[in-house]
């Protein structure tokens, strides 16, 4: 590929202004929808105000998404970036000129994104994250795919390197892992469909409050009441009933989840350079991001039975205050556990995963026992005003469940230190394992609740830049002996 020259400053490609465009399009519509969708809905029904028609409705809208055209148009023309050996520099504003200076040193993440509009034009956008705060990024929003690419692989350069280690860096790229569509399919039906289903019910919820009165009107409720209608004090019906419903939510979950994955992680594959990892997935929203090992915090491992027994392993991995929105695309599905093991050690050089573990104290099993039958106490409260007397039923099902859960929790639960290393164990479905450098830890402190303090208990909480994990309920003596240790690590 021929080298690029962004020494000068220069603009995205013209076909900025239309991406630019529908993105606050659809920022706007998303905001004011359901303002609009009133005012709609009241002009039809003639109880608008006086001076609100259709007609000036119309002409609103069109005087909206014209302003919202003039100010893509500004902000492309306002929008300008170059590059030198070691800083790259942007130029933006419409009325504040803004000029931002990023030393390639700071520079934390550079992916590239492409969202159904920019497919659509054959277009790419690329974000330069830094080792900042939440918003500490800049987006240009339509360059060219080689354009593109040149520019981070540009970034990622030091001044010492010359066009020849260039290629010589591109010709040693190979695919580590390429994801079919079975393992896709497997990786969704295996996932946690207890979060999709609370995700699907908080969707119905949000919507049918906001069209609670419009729903009314048109009789929706008393449909969907008749065609529902189950006589009281028949038990055969009513467990009929809540078999249906459990039925469909769990059909429901699953297929949410199967398409979630599907879309998140389509076409799925990393590539393994000299120095550096990359992910490239994503159907509508297109997504190609480059990892630096040397500035990964943690990482993550995720599996549980199910997924163990389909070889399928999910590899989070965590840097520096990067974008909370792009956090969930630093993960890699569907992984072998030799794959696992060797991105790990692509990223960890010495970490091989072998020694002991220690457990929490018995301490640890009886205060989640507590916890979760003090919850399973609460759910009891509306659980009588909704089955009266048969209200006991629920902790048929929500007994073992707690028993499971303390049980599998308190197993899962564990934690390594070596002299490179921390490892904590965690989990109750899924089993998680955090993996974080020791020179990485950026504090360690010790906590005592009242109770602890009396059996002389403690749990030791750790922040990395980009995480926090806790080594819980461990004796006060081994407690301060950890602390001592960790920041003796860190300080050294």
């Amino acid at each position: 590929m021929e080298r690029i020259d962004f020494s000068q400053p220069s603009r995205q490609s013209s076909k900025g202004i239309l991406v630019i465009f529908a993105l606050n399009t659809f920022k706007f519509i998303r905001r004011y929808f359901v303002i609009f969708l009133a005012l709609g809905l009241s002009v039809s029904k003639d109880e608008s105000f006086y001076f609100l028609t259709t007609t000036s409705l119309t002409l609103i809208i069109i005087g909206v998404f014209l302003l919202i055209l003039v100010l893509a148009i500004l902000k492309y023309l306002n929008f300008k970036f170059h590059l030198d050996k070691d800083q790259f520099y942007l130029s933006s504003g419409i009325i504040n000129k803004d000029t931002a200076i990023i030393p390639k040193s700071k520079i934390q993440n550079v992916y590239i994104k492409q969202n159904f509009i920019q497919q659509l034009i054959n277009v790419v956008s690329l974000t330069i994250e830094t080792a900042g705060d939440d918003k500490a990024e800049i987006e240009i929003n339509a360059l060219s795919r080689s354009s593109a690419l040149e520019l981070k692989k540009q970034l990622f350069i030091k001044r010492q390197v010359t066009d020849i280690d260039l290629v010589d860096e591109t010709s040693q790229s190979s695919v580590f892992f390429k994801i079919s569509m079975w393992r896709l399919f497997l990786e969704g039906i295996s996932q946690n469909h207890i979060k999709s289903f609370l995700v699907i019910v908080s969707f119905v919820f949000g919507l049918y409050n906001e069209f609670k009165n419009y729903l009314e009107d048109l009789g929706i409720s008393d449909h969907v009441q008749a065609s529902v209608n189950i006589e009281s004090g028949t038990i055969i019906n009513v467990v009929l009933a809540n078999m249906f419903v459990v039925v469909l939510a769990v059909l429901g979950s699953m297929l949410f989840s199967v398409i979630h994955t599907f879309v998140s992680n389509f076409n799925l594959e990393v590539i393994e350079n000299e120095d550096t990892i990359e992910i490239n997935k994503g159907l509508f929203n297109k997504l190609s991001l480059i990892l630096v090992p040397e500035k990964i915090q943690n990482i993550i491992i995720k599996t549980n039975r199910l997924k163990q027994s389909l070889g399928l392993h999910t590899l989070s991995i965590k840097q520096a205050m990067v974008n909370k929105k792009q956090q969930k695309n630093f993960k890699i599905v569907a992984l072998e556990k030799h794959q696992v093991a060797h991105l790990i050690e692509k990223v960890f050089i010495l970490y091989n995963g072998s020694g002991q573990y220690h457990k929490p104290e018995v301490y640890y099993k009886r205060m989640l026992t507590f916890r979760s039958i003090s919850i399973g106490a609460f759910i009891n409260i509306p659980a009588f005003f909704i089955f009266g007397n048969s209200f006991w039923m629920v902790n048929i099902i929500m007994i073992p469940w707690i028993a499971l859960f303390v049980h599998f929790t308190y197993k899962k639960a564990s934690y390594q230190i070596t002299d490179k290393y921390l490892t904590i164990t965690s989990g109750f479905i899924d089993r998680v394992r955090n993996i974080s450098e020791l020179q990485k830890i950026q504090s360690v402190q010790l906590k005592q609740s009242i109770f602890q303090k009396r059996k002389k208990i403690a749990t030791i909480h750790i922040a990395t830049a980009s995480d926090k994990v806790k080594i819980l309920c461990v004796t006060e003596e081994n407690a301060k002996s950890i602390v001592d240790y960790l920041l003796f690590k860190v300080e050294s």
